[in-house]
């Protein structure tokens, strides 16, 4: 036996313009369907926001996107509140774009409410108003808690939601679920009209046909006079899957063994090792289909580190997130696992610092290629309000193509994923010390500017093979360290680059990120069509442009004027 479900849903805009109410069911493969079961989610916008339906849409489709590449060694709890969280930081981050930053009712705000089947349980997130209810024949049983506070008069005010937030707080509940058992989902515009009486009518009158009821349902609130959006889901347990026995159901993925070529493991046949660490083994390895994959074991030493674990499991899940050529891709979720483990696309070519070691002096126009691939890579990642906050010349690779890819995605962050889980990984110092912006020293921690920062450690190292600040930054305490740092120019080293370049340069690696330039694309613009405040003749004294050239010519003045002193004394003898 499988787990199988019968379900009905339907939603109409009614007597309003616009209808702000999205679901959705997932459709899983068999290895999803027993990994991570069957999901339904449901979400009602707000009507006093404009963008309130591209919240309540984002919402659903996230979630049953993103649910299906989370690692199988988390739970069903943990999963779907990574993927919430995610989301949440995503439409928090949109309304503080917005008009939602100075009136959240006018924000990327909705409630949201979900049902994930997995074996012989049926697991509950919610937030909001929306409700789930379990069908019983004579009563509705609410499983969900509607989270609207009530104020002087019997007004009431949505309390929590999906978007309101940087931090979100989510209800869980699991139980287990029994063939036969129907349960239902709906809007406010719904469930305020329709009573056990009408639903069980309905259900009995349209006997398996799911579909069928969800849509009279639908029809009969907008008939009782619901003027709001109107959406039902129904699902009705089919079948279970027999009780589960393996350890692996409870105690998640086990660790795998070292791996040597022409071993098969988990569907995978391996090549040969590309790289041996204390913490991981990477291999190469084709799957049935003659793909390659870049596998990624952790290693015996990893056992009882919670946290390095965790990176394997995240790692994966943020690669499936992101679909830009400039991302490394995870392989499909096609069979379940028995192992933890990652697996993404091997790539032929070499890593940025290969190339810099091949090309000591690059022209400017090849630099220039290069960063703009590094930066739409970024900017994939920080649409989905990530950082990858580990970039550097060893975790860029330039296929054969030569498109650059971002790989190695283990110290990413995703907003909104270290609150409320037990999650250390929040802005934290991850990535290679000369690479990260001072800010993380100081305990500001990351943003889309620090990456920036960054990204113009690489610009300017691939130019010169040397860095701005050579081994300062990590040298970084406070805020009060970062009038210590001292910018080398450009051009002490190159001096066959435009001066405009080196004012460029200087300002993305401005110790202060406030007075950086303030979006990758406006720092890949000044790269390209630098404005007159990098054209200016430079009236900077010298002796901060170039300072070792003005302590060279110093002491060579000194030299000379010693000279014709002592030639004057002697030759006044």
């Amino acid at each position: 036996m499988t787990l199988r479900l019968i379900v009905g849903q339907h939603s109409e805009a009614g007597r309003k313009p616009l209808n702000q109410d999205f679901h959705g069911v997932a459709q899983p493969t068999d290895a999803q369907r027993r990994s991570r079961g069957i999901a339904l989610a449901i979400a009602d916008g707000i009507s006093s926001s404009a963008v309130s339906q591209v919240a309540s849409a984002a919402a659903v489709r996230g979630f049953l996107e993103d649910y299906y590449g989370t690692s199988e060694a988390w739970t069903v709890r943990r999963a779907a509140h990574c993927v919430l969280a995610a989301t949440n930081g995503w439409l928090h981050a949109e309304s503080q774009r917005g008009d939602g930053r100075f009136d959240k009712d006018r924000g990327h705000v909705c409630t949201f409410s979900a049902l994930v089947f997995k074996g012989r349980e049926v697991h509950l997130l919610h937030v909001g108003d929306t409700r789930v209810y379990r069908v019983h024949a004579n009563a509705l049983e609410q499983l969900s808690q509607d989270h609207r506070v009530r104020v002087y008069g019997g007004q009431t005010y949505l309390g929590r939601a999906l978007g309101v937030n940087a931090h979100l707080d989510i209800d869980y509940a699991s139980w287990p679920t029994e063939v036969g058992e129907t349960f239902l989902l709906a809007s406010d515009g719904a469930y305020e009209f329709l009573d056990v009486a009408v639903i069980n009518e309905t259900l009995t009158r349209h006997g398996p046909d799911m579909q069928a009821a969800a849509e009279a349902l639908v029809a009969a609130a907008l008939a009782r006079g619901s003027e709001d959006n109107v959406t039902v889901m129904l699902a009705r347990v089919e079948s279970l899957p027999s009780p589960l026995t393996s350890p692996l159901s409870r105690d998640g993925l086990r660790l795998p063994p070292p791996l040597s070529p022409r071993q098969t493991f988990e569907g995978y046949r391996v090549v040969r090792e590309l790289q041996q660490t204390a913490r991981s083994q990477v291999v190469l390895a084709v799957d049935a289909a003659g793909r390659e994959w870049a596998l990624k074991l952790p290693t015996a030493d990893l056992v009882g580190n919670a946290r390095e674990l965790d990176r394997f499991s995240t790692e994966e899940w943020v690669a499936r997130r992101i679909d830009s050529p400039h991302v490394i891709k995870a392989a499909p979720a096609e069979q379940k696992r028995e192992h933890l483990f990652t697996a993404v696309e091997f790539i032929h070519g070499q890593t940025l610092a290969q190339w810099m070691t091949d090309h000591p002096k690059p022209s400017l126009d090849e630099v220039r290629g290069i960063a703009d691939q590094i930066a739409r890579g970024l900017q994939a990642l920080h649409r989905k309000e990530m950082l990858h906050q580990d970039l550097r010349p060893e975790n860029l690779m330039i296929d054969r193509q030569g498109t650059v890819i971002l790989i190695d995605l283990a110290s990413a962050h995703v907003a909104g994923l270290s609150e409320g889980l037990g999650d250390a990984r929040a802005l934290e110092l991850a990535g290679t010390l000369q690479y990260t912006a001072p800010e993380y020293f100081t305990g500001e921690g990351g943003s889309p500017v620090a990456e920036l920062f960054a990204l113009a450690v690489l610009v300017y190292q691939m130019l010169t093979g040397a860095l701005p600040y050579g081994l300062q930054v990590p040298q970084v305490r406070g805020a009060r360290d970062l009038h210590k740092l001292q910018y080398v120019p450009l051009r002490t080293r190159r001096p066959d680059l435009p001066e405009w370049l080196d004012r460029v340069l200087r300002k993305a690696l401005q110790p202060q990120a406030a007075r950086r330039q303030q979006a990758l694309s406006e720092f890949l613009h000044d790269l390209h069509a630098p404005g007159p405040e990098f054209m200016k003749r430079d009236r900077t004294p010298l002796q901060q442009r170039h300072p070792l050239l003005f302590w060279r010519g110093l002491t060579v003045v000194f030299g000379l004027a010693t000279v014709v002193l002592l030639a004057l004394r002697w030759g006044g003898h």
